[in-house]
């Protein structure tokens, strides 16, 4: 058993043995397929990094490229926009220096101008404002300058318009207003008020414009048309871009104060016409109520009168009836009348007709 035992241990250690060689070969194996993985990763990971090496390299070296060509485009983009720069600064004060002279120019030019000059400047403006649209919004309007100073003064223009039947619209008295730069004491719009009221009541125009330049600071003559009627009645003081818009304002209201008074006439008419319907109607009912009661007593008369007629003729009829009855009896009677009846009783007058019978009837023969 001893023997046995031993033989089995020695079977279990040679058994452990090999296994444990098995094992250490296998072991040795794994360790060299480790080995030559590692090995072989290293080289690849070596390769990979030798590549990744040179790819970073042909990287930088094409970012370089595209960094220095940026740097260059930048370089030159500032290059171009300093000359930019420069031109339109160039430009811009070449502008601002024209600008500049061109003010100068029409300031001396102002300067140089009388204020009577500088006055017709603006009239002349006007006029050529209105006679650019004369043809298609103003053909029948009379727009003059005013010529008449008998009563000492006059105003700059003259604007009227009629209807087609020759009645006057609108009518309005201008004055146009500028100021030298270089005048000593500058005028105010103000002033000219009460004369240009006056020229527009001595010229029997309806409205007064003042078409002004002064105050060019003042932001209620800037501002547009300025209704200066709680100074002066139906009076207004534009810029002269709003002279063509105050000339067509004041027509449109004057022809719309036409129509209404077109309108209220014709109401006027229809309440005249209605009161004269009236009157003719109570004068008729009048003439009529007199006439039918002339016409009524007349009747009445005429009745009475026939009626009276109707009383003779039914006499006379009765009359006549009566004369008609008596004839008839008289006929009746002629009828009933015989030679034998009145003979009657009577021989002497019997004898005679007989007579004469026999007398008248050979007298009868005998002319036969």
């Amino acid at each position: 058993m001893k023997s046995e035992l031993g033989a089995g241990e020695v079977s279990q250690k040679l058994a452990v043995a090999e296994a444990l060689g098995a094992v250490e070969k296998e072991r040795d194996a794994l360790k060299n397929q480790l080995e030559q993985t590692r090995q072989g990763e290293k080289a690849s990971a070596e390769l990979a990094a030798v590549n990744l090496v040179n790819e970073l390299q042909k990287a930088a070296a094409t970012t370089s490229a595209e960094i220095q060509a940026l740097k260059s485009g930048l370089d030159r983009a500032e290059y171009e926009k300093k000359l930019a720069e420069t031109s339109l600064r160039d430009n811009f004060d070449t502008q601002i220096k024209a600008k500049d002279e061109q003010i100068a120019y029409y300031k001396d030019f102002k300067a140089k101008l009388s204020t009577k000059m500088v006055g017709e400047t603006l009239e002349q403006h006007c006029e050529i404002e209105f006679n650019r649209l004369r043809a298609t919004a103003f053909p029948t309007a009379y727009f003059e300058k005013d010529n008449d100073a008998r009563t000492g003064s006059k105003g700059d223009y003259i604007f009227r318009e009629a209807d087609a039947e020759g009645t006057e619209v609108v009518s309005v008295m201008f004055e146009m207003k500028n100021e030298n730069d270089a005048t000593a004491s500058k005028k105010r719009n103000e002033d000219f008020l009460k004369e240009l009221d006056k020229d527009r009541t001595e010229k029997g125009c309806e409205y007064a414009v003042l078409v002004s330049l002064l105050e060019p600071e003042s932001e209620l003559y800037n501002g547009g048309i300025v209704d200066v009627s709680h100074r002066y009645p139906k009076m207004y003081v534009v810029r002269p871009q709003f002279f063509i818009t105050v000339i067509s304002l004041l027509r449109n209201a004057a022809q719309g104060a036409m129509q209404y008074q077109a309108e209220l006439a014709m109401v006027r008419a229809q309440s005249v016409d209605i009161t004269n319907f009236e009157n003719q109607v109570e004068e008729f009912k009048t003439t009529f109520g007199r006439n039918w009661r002339l016409a009524s007593d007349g009747f009445v008369e005429a009745i009475k009168r026939i009626d009276e007629a109707i009383k003779d003729l039914e006499k006379t009829k009765d009359a006549l009836h009566k004369s008609a009855n008596n004839l008839r009896l008289a006929n009746d009677k002629a009828e009933d009348l015989s030679i034998k009846r009145l003979t009657r009783g009577n021989p002497t007058m019997a004898s005679m007709f007989e007579e004469l019978d026999s007398g008248g009837g050979a007298g009868g023969s005998a002319g036969d």
